[in-house]
């Protein structure tokens, strides 16, 4: 048999631990759903906006290639030009900056301010910052100490002088924030609305699988180990051509399986108990003539030779050993039946005096002890059958215990009012291996238990006639100590 991938499995049940993770596969669809929307919203959100970055930044580009740097040249000048010989080269929009760079060194600098000009005071860094601008008429992006980021582009001027001239991005900035508050807003309602939505259409898509998964629930829920079994109503799920329907169509097919194999079952288990019926009719006859014979023979008046006598008083034995095995045989077979026994107030204080009084007159060797209430410990049942599980119960201790075992027969009551009867000894105990199968028809006793010997009906008879009576038995061992409790409805 291929062995398990413990790594796998350990790895599985880590996952399956780890807080935060969604576990049903309806959370996962719609976690899944809701992380791929909110990755193309990303997606959708970052190219909108370096698109529009882009497209603004270029703008700018144009405004200054458009300038050719007559802010910048006209910065030379102290006095505003004439307006009928040279152009006005200060007519700038608010923010425009200007510089004026000669052999690497910045000589002039300023800022347009309400159209005047504003002297800027610049830093050792900021002037190499300047000097490193490429005179190549094309924008570039700088940060200046006293200033914002700007766009600028460097020209060469007449003088063999260097003019940059610049626009404020903070515009820019300012559009891409508002676009930015407007796509988290716009994308948080969407995921939202999507979620809630989703979340609907996973739950309605995802309900033909919680059919299915009802009914294989129900499946586990029946006592499929006995009886016979009504299987559930198979799935309406089965159309072929999607995936929940070929898993509704196996499952259907699984559900008739499991049902076919179940009514095999409890037909063979029905033509069986009808054969050990009629089996056990059948034989009582043959077993009593047997039997009546050899009484008969052994009352011969004659002389019976002694290998003779044996014979019969063997034959004898066995048949009485026989009929024993008949009636445990027909009694299993009518509890089977479900043929209903007496109901009448029984004594079990009574018939745990009677019982223990039989065990000790059988098995003097053994330690028989009673530990019974100071009140008599009644039910409603069949006394008779009764008499038999206690019975049952003392004769398999004291047949797979040594003589000197000590045997202890109690009555008691539970917590709830239920009446608990008790046998246990101190002899070597049941074998780990037996002790599920103990409460089956003909098992019998391993190595561990000091004599292997009856038929292996009496524990059975036990279960069944306790059964019968609405109560449960169950047993616990171990070396020096095997105990069967007992406990029957009030």
């Amino acid at each position: 048999m291929k062995r398990p991938d413990l790594p796998r499995l350990i790895k599985q049940r880590r996952l399956a631990r780890r807080p935060g993770l969604p576990r049903t596969l309806r959370a996962r669809l719609t976690a899944g759903l809701l992380l791929l929307l909110a990755l193309a919203c990303l997606a959708v959100g970052v190219t909108s906006v370096l698109a529009l970055e882009g497209f603004l930044v270029s703008r700018l580009d144009q405004q200054l290639s458009a300038s050719g740097g007559r802010f910048a040249a006209s910065l030379e000048h102290d006095e505003k030009p004439d307006a009928d010989n040279q152009p006005d080269t200060r007519g700038q929009s608010n923010g425009t900056f200007g510089a004026r760079l000669l052999r690497g060194e910045t000589t002039q600098a300023a800022v347009v301010r309400a159209q005047t000009d504003s002297a800027v005071a610049l830093t050792d860094a900021d002037r190499a910052a300047l000097a490193a601008v490429p005179v190549d008429g094309r924008g570039h992006g700088i940060r200046l100490s006293t200033l914002r980021r700007y766009r600028v582009v460097a020209v060469p001027g007449d003088d063999g002088d260097v003019l940059i001239t610049g626009l404020p991005l903070e515009v820019v900035e300012e559009t891409l924030h508002r676009l930015e508050v407007v796509e988290a807003v716009v994308f948080g309602a969407t995921l939202t609305a999507t979620g809630f939505a989703g979340a609907l259409w996973v739950r309605l898509s995802l309900r033909p699988l919680r059919r299915m998964a009802a009914t294989a629930t129900e499946v586990t829920r029946l006592p499929l180990a006995s009886g016979e079994i009504a299987m559930p109503a198979p799935v309406p799920d089965t159309d072929p051509r999607t995936e929940v329907g070929q898993v509704g169509a196996a499952l259907n097919h699984m559900l008739g399986h499991v049902g076919d194999a179940l009514a095999q079952r409890q037909a063979g288990e029905e033509r069986l108990r009808h054969f050990a019926a009629d089996a056990s009719h059948e034989l009582r006859t043959p077993v009593a003539t047997v039997r009546a014979h050899a009484e008969l023979a052994l009352r011969h008046r004659g002389p019976v030779p002694g290998e003779v006598r044996h014979a019969l008083e063997r034959i004898q034995s066995e048949t009485q050993r026989m009929t024993g095995l008949v009636d445990d045989l027909l009694l299993l077979a009518r509890l089977d039946a479900g043929r209903p026994l007496a109901r009448e107030p029984v004594d079990l204080t009574r018939l745990a005096l009677d019982a223990i009084g039989d065990a000790r007159a059988a098995a003097p060797g053994h330690r028989w002890l009673l530990d019974l209430p100071e009140e008599p410990v009644t039910v409603t049942g069949d006394e008779h059958r009764l008499h038999q599980v206690i019975a049952n119960l003392l004769t398999n201790a004291r047949t797979h215990t040594p003589p000197g075992t000590e045997i202890t027969l109690g009555l008691g009551e539970t917590g709830t009012g239920a009446r608990e009867l008790s046998v246990a000894d101190t002899g070597p105990g049941i074998p780990k291996d037996l002790l599920p199968e103990v409460f089956q028809r003909f098992t019998r006793a391993g190595h561990n238990r000091a004599v292997s010997a009856g038929s292996g009906l009496g524990l059975a008879i036990v279960l069944a006639v306790v059964q019968a009576h609405g109560g449960t038995v169950d047993v616990t061992s171990r070396p020096g100590h095997t105990a069967f409790r007992v406990t029957l409805p009030r």
